[in-house]
């Protein structure tokens, strides 16, 4: 039992800690200066390594780059890479700053649940703006 508990614990630390980070951060910003000389460079969708759809693990951040196939609801969308589709939860309060055809980047935790998605925390779009997606329900 105890085993069970700590495994769930560590699983909503894991679930939360993404999103948490860009909790205090405004929404929509201008692309980023580089960081200052013998500065560590900050982790985004725009430096970060891209991950092709079809090879996305469960429970790891990712970065994907691909076009939105569909808008599914108010706070979730469908995207697409020559490998496959994934969900993309913007979260609420957050409504999906993106229309079908929109090549994006997207940065998140694809969640272990059984409906494979990813929780997203960033997104890039063509123009270079970037949201930053604001989880205030903990999930």
């Amino acid at each position: 039992m105890f085993a069970l508990r700590t495994t769930l614990a560590a699983a909503a630390t894991a679930l939360a800690l993404p999103f948490l980070a860009h909790a205090s951060q405004p929404n929509d910003t201008a692309p980023t200066a580089a960081p200052a000389v013998g500065a560590p460079a900050a982790a985004d969708a725009r430096t970060e390594a891209i991950t092709p759809i079809g090879d996305l693990r469960r429970g790891t951040m990712v970065t994907v780059d691909g076009t939105v196939a569909r808008i599914l609801d108010t706070d979730e969308f469908l995207i697409g890479d020559n490998t496959g589709n994934i969900r993309v939860d913007v979260g609420y309060p957050n409504f999906v700053p993106v229309r079908e055809g929109d090549r994006v980047k997207v940065r998140g935790f694809v969640d272990r649940d059984f409906l494979r998605e990813i929780y997203a925390s960033e997104i890039v779009h063509a123009d270079g703006r970037t949201t930053r997606l604001d989880r205030r329900s903990g999930y």
